[in-house]
């Protein structure tokens, strides 16, 4: 019997004005029936373009095949050709017999239509019913991927759900026609670590189900090892090895298997140096070690415990928040009265010491955000008091904040929108001395920038080069550049490695535990994946649902939680097979 989908010596070409970009060299793998397959690798490895150049979704030009063949046999048939297919063959195939599911539902169900409109679309589009059948089946379909309130969902829109919501509605779209393969890519990148688990547990019960076979997406190990048998690793447009999943982890051959590996938090004792890929890259025969043994509460726990004993008697503290509460209307009278409120956050108190990393952790929802831009006054608090050494903020006007904006910074959590696409990254970066009237000329401005770039390891050359030129990494150190423009001694880094390759996450981390230490300055780290919060904090709060559920030293956290809430953030933690 031939295998479900085999690709054989597959390039593909982008042709642009500036040259000829080699997508894919040479690929050959195979999909056997009813198994899931992990294709795993950093941004620009190729994964999506493999995915998609089976459903022939790359637009031509520029993307070019210039050679290979990718085969699909449905049933035990003879094997067709997709790549000689023609585009109405390939319709009656898309979304019937390989269905996909795309890394962000948001932008890929569409906003004025409901969800189960979506749904429903596409199972009439391949099968002869009725809608009222139709309809049906998308309710039935919403209850298999486990969405609250089916029947609500189906006259809802994409903006009413949740991302984890979002994600099944995709999924159930993909499964409406019972495929012989889904291709999956990244559908848990930017989740809740809870979430993602869920998202992965549901894929892989669904599949067990129906037969079929899982093409799986993803940039972390991790996750390959809760859902696949068997993973297949892509680097810069070749595939560098493939073996089971149980053998990749226990016996990666190649250097840079072996770097995806070792550069997750997960395995690295808080603060030390995370390893990144260019060091099993470029190290030759020499090639380090891949660490195996599990993470274990250290000796820094009590040391900082001891250290926040003297903390607190030399009352060293920054900033502090006092019955903090951030509320927001939901149901207002005819008349603009609000009845009812959303309690983002709701009456915390919390203090944060002088030149500690403070991890603030927690789902989507929990408030963490919200409690960080109201720290910045950037959101008005509803009631509750800040102070910022010895001042109390809430007191102040905004005008009469501006001085202290400069020593109280933010890095968001999406690079790229808190970038003008129309100024260059130089200007970016000076934009914030110019504001605040430091250094008297561009010149002794223009300097500054360059010295910052370099310090976040990048080059003065990118000074006058644009947003859109850089990598998600590149962009992420040029915002923590321009947060450090005016050396503040107070930073919020609002999930800012959310959305990165563990392998650029690992050097953004490593970035920041350098700059800490040069610059002195304090941080509240925000994020929703507790091993990153464990390994680059001081101490850990954990919040949910605009409460402070659980705070202490992090490793504590980490190792002995307190709540139940909190045992069920580490629980969801993907490990992979080395710890």
């Amino acid at each position: 019997m031939h295998p479900l989908l085999t690709i054989q010596n597959l390039s593909v070409d982008f042709i642009a004005e500036t040259g000829i970009s080699h997508a894919l060299k040479n690929i050959s793998l195979t999909i056997n029936r009813g198994e899931i397959v992990a294709l795993v690798g950093e941004s620009g490895s190729g994964k999506s373009v493999t995915s998609l150049s089976i459903l022939q979704l790359l637009p031509s030009p520029p993307a070019k095949y210039v050679s290979g063949d990718i085969f699909f046999s449905e049933d035990g048939a003879g094997p067709v050709n997709l790549l000689k297919k023609s585009r109405y063959t390939l319709q009656s195939i898309r979304g019937n017999k390989i269905a996909m599911i795309f890394q962000e539902p948001m932008s890929s169900l569409n906003p004025v239509l409901t969800c189960g409109d979506q749904v429903m679309e596409a199972i009439l589009t391949h099968k002869q019913l009725s809608k009222a059948i139709a309809r049906q089946q998308t309710i039935d379909w919403f209850e298999k991927v486990k969405l609250p309130d089916p029947e609500g969902i189906f006259d809802r829109y994409p903006h009413q759900l949740s991302g984890g919501q979002k994600q099944r509605v995709m999924i159930a779209m993909a499964m409406s026609c019972q495929p012989s393969l889904l291709i999956c890519d990244e559908p848990t990148t930017a989740l809740d670590v809870t979430v993602q688990k869920t998202i992965l547990l549901l894929i892989k019960e669904l599949q067990q189900q129906s037969g079929m076979a899982v093409i799986f997406i993803t940039h972390d190990l991790g996750v390959v090892a809760e859902v696949a048998g068997r993973a297949v690793v892509m680097y810069k447009g070749e595939i560098v090895e493939q073996n089971t999943v149980k053998e990749i982890f226990s016996n990666p051959r190649h250097p840079y298997t072996k770097a995806l590996i070792a550069c997750r938090p997960v395995n690295h004792q808080r603060g030390e140096r995370l390893p990144v890929v260019s060091d099993f890259l470029e190290a030759g025969s020499q090639m380090p070690e891949v660490r195996k043994a599990k993470p274990k509460m250290t000796d820094q726990a009590s040391g900082f415990r001891d250290l926040t004993s003297d903390i607190r008697s030399q009352t060293s503290v920054l900033l502090s928040a006092e019955h903090l509460s951030v509320w927001f209307s939901s149901k207002k009278t005819f008349f603009g009265k609000p009845l009812e409120f959303t309690k983002a956050v709701d009456d915390i108190s919390f203090e944060v010491y002088k030149n500690e990393t403070l991890g603030l952790v927690g789902e989507s929802g929990c408030g963490k955000t919200t409690l960080g831009r109201a720290l910045l006054r950037l959101i008005e608090p509803t009631r509750g008091k800040i102070f910022y050494n010895g001042i109390e903020l809430t007191a102040k006007k905004k005008d009469e904040l501006r001085s202290l904006r400069k020593d109280i910074q933010i890095v968001f959590q999406d690079p790229y929108s808190s970038l003008n696409p129309r100024l260059t990254i130089g200007s970016a970066i000076a934009e914030p001395l110019k504001v605040h009237k430091i250094l008297p000329s561009g010149k002794t401005r223009k300097d500054k920038v360059v010295e910052l770039l370099e310090r976040v390891d990048l080059r003065a050359e990118h000074f006058n080069r644009y947003p859109h030129e850089f990598s998600g990494g590149q962009r992420q150190r040029i915002v923590i550049a321009r947060a450090l423009a005016l050396n503040p001694s107070f930073i919020i880094c609002d999930e800012s490695v959310s959305a990165l390759d563990v392998s650029v996450q690992a050097q953004v981390l490593n970035l920041l535990n350098n700059l800490k230490r040069e610059f002195g300055f304090t941080v509240i780290f925000i994020s929703h994946d507790l091993s990153v919060v464990r390994y680059i904090s001081d101490r850990i709060m954990v919040m949910n649902k605009g409460k402070i559920e659980e705070s202490g030293l992090a490793d504590e956290v980490y190792f002995t939680p307190r709540s139940e809430y909190t045992k069920r953030l580490i629980a969801s933690i993907p490990r992979g097979l080395t710890v």
